[in-house]
């Protein structure tokens, strides 16, 4: 195995707390991880905004220090606030993305149509909070509460809690004895939302 250069190196441990902010927010969203290239990008541009807050946080740090020294910024502290930021903005990033917080004021502003969610598929399911009809392609029905749901419409499963088959004139059948329900989502021709 060929050792890595002393330059290589370097690179790594300075973009690490832009790589800790896409760990943290991939962990979090149902986005899905972009090409090789396009990490560093982002652990770039994630880097230059931990390096911010950290040069912030050590202005209002150094600040506080005239009435109130806790110790010397060093290299230990510089390297403890990037994690804590990192870790920090990345559940912030998550957290605005996942809530459509960013993509909704633009909307309503009128500078953009786009959803931060990855597809329709995870816009729809995560916004729309109700129990369900899942129609199958072998046109049998299941009613019931999407507890959790694929983020890709074309592979993963729903776990339908409360559980009832519909039949074809309508009425409901509970499986009483069962908790839920592990669905494929290949199985799946459409979705109804109940009111």
């Amino acid at each position: 195995m060929p050792e890595l250069s002393k330059d290589v190196i370097a690179l790594l441990q300075y973009l690490l707390p832009g790589f800790l902010v896409a760990w943290v927010f991939y962990g979090l969203t149902s986005h899905s991880k972009p090409s090789q290239f396009e990490r560093v990008v982002q652990a770039l541009i994630f880097t230059l905004g931990v390096r911010v807050l950290v040069f912030c946080e050590r202005l209002i740090l150094e600040y506080v220090g005239q009435w109130r020294a806790f110790r010397s910024w060093d290299s230990d502290a510089d390297l403890a606030c990037s994690l804590a930021s990192a870790i920090s903005l990345g559940f912030t990033v998550a957290f605005v993305i996942n809530t459509d917080r960013f993509h909704g004021a633009l909307r309503s502003l009128r500078l953009s149509t786009r959803s931060a969610h990855p597809s329709e598929w995870c816009g729809t399911l995560s916004e729309q909070v109700r129990y369900v009809v899942l129609n199958f392609k072998d046109d049998r029905r299941l009613y019931g509460w999407p507890k959790t749901w694929p983020s890709d419409p074309e592979k993963g499963h729903f776990f339908i809690t409360v559980p009832s088959w519909i039949d074809a004139d309508g009425k409901d059948h509970p499986l009483e004895s069962v908790e839920g329900l592990l669905v494929n989502v290949a199985d799946v021709k459409w979705i109804e939302f109940i009111n």
